[in-house]
Parts: C-alpha cells; sequence; structure tokens
C-alpha cells in the first residue's frame, strides 16, 4: 500500500511538470526603460502572458511573442535635477509596446521587432507642466525597437533612429549595453530571466557639438508559473514529502 501511495504522488509531480512543459504561454512582468543620455532611464512596468517557442512549449528558446500593450503609461513625468543636464528639466513620457515577435536559436540569440509607440517630451528650463517650463523638445518614439528613422521638424529639428531588440550587446557609437538570457539552459521556463536591448540614435540641431545623443531600450521579462501550477506542483511535492514520512515511521 505504501509503495502504490508513493507511486501515485509521484506520478501527480510527474503529470504536474509534464504539463507545464507543454505550455505554450508563460506569465511574465517586466519593464521597458528607455535611456537617454545620462539622464535617468524611465521605467515602464508591465505584466501579461508570452507566447513560448510557438507550439514546442519551454526549454531552450528559439521563438517568443509579446502581445501589444502590456506595457504602458500616459503622461508619466520623470524630474531632472542634475545641474549637469541644464536646461533639461524633465521628461515625460506617454507610450506603450506594440507586439513583439523575437525568434532566435539555442536559447541565447534572440532578435526582433517591438515598437515602442509614443513619445518623450523633454522639458527645458522647468519641471514638465510647471509655469518654469518654457520650452519642449518632442521626440517620437515610434521606431524605437522596431527599426527606422522618423524627423520631427519644428523650431529645433530632432531625427530618430531605431534598430531591433537583441539579446546581444547594442551600441552608440563606442557606448554599449548588454542583453542576455537566464539560466541558459531553460530561459523559456517560470524564474527564466530575457533581457533585450536596442540602440536608439537621437540627433539634434540644438547640439551641433555632439551630432548623435546616445541612447538605449532594455526590455526586461521574468517568467513566472501560473497560480494553478504552483499549487498542483506543491500538491505533489506535499504528498511525495508525507509518504515519505510514513515510510521513515515504520
Amino acid at each position: 500500500m505504501r509503495k502504490l501511495s508513493y507511486a501515485l504522488a509521484a506520478s501527480l509531480l510527474a503529470i504536474v511538470l509534464a504539463g507545464s512543459a507543454q505550455a505554450v504561454t508563460l506569465g511574465f512582468n517586466g519593464s521597458i526603460a528607455v535611456q537617454i543620455a545620462t539622464l535617468d532611464p524611465v521605467e515602464i512596468q508591465g505584466a501579461g502572458e508570452a507566447t513560448v517557442n510557438q507550439s514546442s512549449g519551454p526549454g531552450h528558446l528559439t521563438h517568443l511573442r509579446i502581445p501589444n500593450s502590456p506595457f504602458e503609461v500616459t503622461g508619466f513625468v520623470l524630474p531632472v535635477s542634475d545641474p549637469q543636464a541644464f536646461p533639461i528639466a524633465g521628461v515625460q513620457v506617454t507610450a506603450h509596446n506594440g507586439t513583439g515577435v523575437f525568434p532566435g536559436s539555442g536559447g541565447s540569440n534572440l532578435g526582433g521587432a517591438m515598437a515602442v509607440l509614443g513619445t518623450a517630451k523633454v522639458c527645458l528650463y522647468g519641471v514638465c507642466g510647471s509655469s518654469g517650463n518654457i520650452s519642449n523638445l518632442v521626440v517620437p518614439l515610434d521606431v524605437v525597437g522596431a527599426g527606422g528613422t522618423v524627423l520631427a521638424p519644428g523650431a529645433v529639428n530632432i531625427t530618430v533612429i531605431g534598430a531591433p531588440w537583441t539579446t546581444g550587446t547594442a551600441a552608440v557609437g563606442t557606448v554599449t549595453v548588454m542583453g542576455g538570457v537566464s539560466p541558459l539552459s531553460n530561459t523559456g521556463a517560470p524564474s527564466g530571466v530575457v533581457t533585450l536591448v536596442t540602440p536608439i540614435f537621437i540627433s539634434t540641431s540644438l547640439l551641433s557639438a555632439f551630432p548623435v545623443v546616445p541612447a538605449f531600450g532594455v526590455l526586461t521579462l521574468h517568467f513566472v508559473p501560473e497560480p494553478g501550477t504552483l499549487v498542483l506542483l506543491g500538491s505533489g511535492i506535499a504528498g511525495m514529502v508525507a509518504v515519505g514520512r510514513r515510510r521513515a515511521r515504520k
């Protein structure tokens, strides 16, 4: 009888693990951070479900799809107090992500397009929305993470050049940021972490001494198990432990 109980508990655990292995979607939480030059990054928090490895389920990541708009913010204001950033006194962002598709191989070489749709308003001479804010530079973000070039004409012309995301290295001139995945052996499973990066090239007639302002986008995803899976997995492990204790008392 004890052997039968132990076998049932082990079978339950195996079924739970097998069910997790066949899942094609994984819950995630994370952020998109946009950093312009040496300003503090603007972080857009989000959570949702990603499609992992299409129909083959978790394992080495070979394909990742993120739906539209789990990352979204409206009118978020980041004050800038660093005197060296003058006349920049704040950044105001309204943006959301488009659908992202990232094919790859071997769990570490992922890359693809996911647009950050919206604008970053650079507030000059005063915090965004204050009476001292007498001028703005509007930086269009739509090409960020997607590729392409957009020109925003005005009193100060701004050109933004975007590129796709990668888990490798993104570079603007000599400035670089690195992406990555962890753990390499099974990133597409609960507790896996994926970091994708993208370079953003910003040029403006206001800063003739700096033909390109280095900027980057950083997308971080942390996969989390569904609550139901955790309950079943915990029940299976608890059953095995209980059976083991009863056997030890005999």
